[in-house]
């Protein structure tokens, strides 16, 4: 019989796979690069990274050999990027599952029991920078996290959700979005989509620029009350549901035309999310302080973006529109 974390794990490797073939059928350029990686007990990562094809061998010989350094974090992954297609500029979606024996200052400041006890983390994380400014960035990632010292019982929850980033937005398509969350949230509960929508928009705040990261979604974390197989179910709607949220979007905006000035003000905005993964998010604290492999936690920096001092839009203008859709709204 399988234990908890091993019906999840099945689950979150489902779900890679089952996202990738759908971002490669409505790009229809290129196929995703897999780089799978390893990390045996008391080895650092490889010195650098191999992309390899996906095929058992190939993933056997990316084994890294490094010398020993005690107290990392030990496991592996598959790490999925899709490059220069003719949709996505770049798609990167990981699983991963790490074992360690401390944590780190990200997780044990809110949940200071957890300190000395061993914990592993499991999860699939995404982010889709595409090429047209009219089709949104988005983000998903749902995660299962265990942590046990012996003689007593383990502490778990669940954690994810997705977000929505548009440089051009539509309401058509923020209502669609959140239609979908609301949709998949409401067999666990009325309250579910307000309180995990409110979440997920004062999570994703820029404090320094006083501005949401886009229209937010869903956002929860510390997911454990109710039970396992509840707590399970929802996660499992929540990495179901990304899809059935962003394709529609993708299919609608991809073929608009677009000239160098959209092209700008997207690489332009691309740094706000380049700001708040680098100083805000949790996730990439989490897995920098464990330790974690540098490539696969960045992998969520757009590939291309550009600063400008002191930019503001012209009054009136597509661009200045987009302020309006920064702050939390009640889309439905």
């Amino acid at each position: 019989m399988q234990t908890n974390l091993e019906r999840v794990d099945a689950f979150l490797r489902d779900l890679q796979d089952r996202i990738c073939g759908a971002f490669e059928r409505i790009d229809g350029g290129t196929r995703f690069v897999e780089d799978a990686w390893s990390r045996p007990a008391a080895l650092t990562p490889p010195l650098a990274p191999r992309a390899v094809p996906s095929s058992p061998a190939a993933r056997a010989r990316n084994d890294g050999g490094q010398p020993p350094v005690a107290g990392l974090p030990f496991g592996g992954g598959r790490t999925r990027v899709l490059k220069n297609g003719r949709v996505f500029e770049q798609a990167g979606v990981n699983w991963s599952r790490v074992t360690g024996d401390k944590l780190p200052p990200s997780a044990t400041a809110h949940r200071p029991q957890l300190a000395g006890r061993q914990w592993t983390a499991t999860g699939v994380s995404l982010v889709v920078h595409p090429n047209n400014p009219y089709v949104p960035t988005s983000h998903a990632n749902v995660r299962y996290f265990e942590a046990d010292r012996e003689g007593e019982e383990p502490v778990w929850w669940f954690g994810g959700g997705f977000d929505l980033t548009p440089f051009y937005p539509f309401d058509e398509d923020c209502v669609d979005w959140h239609t979908v969350a609301h949709d998949l949230c409401a067999p666990f509960g009325d309250d579910v989509y307000p309180k995990y929508k409110k979440w997920c928009d004062e999570y994703f705040w820029l404090k320094h620029r006083n501005e949401t990261r886009g229209v937010g979604g869903l956002f929860f974390d510390d997911l454990s009350e109710g039970g396992f197989e509840r707590c399970f179910a929802f996660m499992q709607a929540v990495g179901n549901g990304y899809l059935d949220a962003y394709l529609p979007i993708i299919e609608r905006r991809k073929d608009m035309p677009y000239g160098e000035r959209e092209r700008e003000f997207q690489l332009y905005r691309r740094g706000r999310y380049v700001e708040f993964n680098l100083v805000y998010d949790r996730g990439t604290l989490f897995g920098l302080q464990s330790g974690g492999r540098a490539e696969s936690i960045l992998m969520s920096l757009p590939p291309r973006v550009r600063y400008e001092y002191g930019y503001a839009p012209e009054p009136g203008s597509a661009e200045a529109r987009l302020a309006d859709y920064l702050k939390p709204r009640q889309w439905l």
